[in-house]
């Protein structure tokens, strides 16, 4: 008797929450997004929007001989003169403009020590031995060496990404946490960036300009987060 009472209550509960905030499913209801690409093909995606943020805040990290993967884009956007010389990672042999071709997953197969930043965006995601791939990045570094880390927590599948080399993970601030700490101890700042309506904006495939005010991105919601930061130092 009981508890048909109380089922019957948070079913009463339920039905006022719906009655107070009704949902409109017109754009809900929809099964194709606007874009299979991030946005890319529209605009500004979501995720880069985020990424920009991140890095600008922290352009000064960006100095000496520094490393990005797949290309250098973002060290000659954010680096300026700090950077004295710039190399690519990839890990296939002829991509263009790659200094180093080898496997952040594959440590042994890395430089030690040469790096004073390096510069992962948007990779790990990729690489199904996560914990390889931070131990890598470790190794890349000089002492005092930093490593400015993004990853995506929400977000479509990469289809360009996982016909290539497979698309593995979604990350949390929590996850990456637990990552990062073998190798660096508590020498790393995380930060999330993103919020319901960067979400759902981001599942849709729109661009940053698709939005009616991109200050709505602005608000940081940590149980919506698209995009994961982390700033780790080497320890000296």
């Amino acid at each position: 008797m009981m508890s048909s009472l109380r089922a019957r209550g948070g079913e009463l509960l339920r039905l006022l929450a719906r009655r107070r905030a009704p949902v409109d499913f017109a754009g809900l209801s929809r099964l194709e997004p606007a874009s299979r690409k991030f946005g890319f093909d529209r605009g500004t995606p979501i995720d880069r929007y985020y990424i920009e943020r991140f890095l600008g805040a922290r352009a000064n990290l960006l100095q000496g001989r520094s490393l990005e993967v797949g290309d250098d884009a973002y060290t000659r956007r954010f680096g300026d003169a700090r950077v004295r010389q710039r190399d690519i990672l990839h890990v296939t042999a002829g991509h263009p403009g790659a200094t180093l071709i080898a496997d952040l997953a594959v440590p042994s197969t890395l430089p030690m020590g040469m790096f004073d930043c390096f510069l992962c965006t948007q990779t790990l995601n990729f690489l199904f031995d996560v914990p390889r791939a931070v131990d890598g990045a470790h190794r890349l570094l000089k002492p005092g060496g930093v490593w400015l880390l993004t990853v995506a927590g929400v977000s479509q599948v990469s289809r360009h990404d996982q016909e290539r080399w497979g698309a593995f993970w979604g990350f949390t601030e929590d996850s990456i946490r637990r990552l990062l700490a073998p190798a660096f101890g508590e020498e790393f700042e995380i930060q999330t960036f993103g919020n319901l309506v960067a979400s759902i904006a981001l599942l849709q495939g729109l661009a940053v300009e698709d939005l009616p005010d991109p200050s709505l991105l602005d608000h940081i919601d940590p149980d919506y987060p698209v995009l994961i930061g982390a700033t780790a130092r080497k320890a000296l």
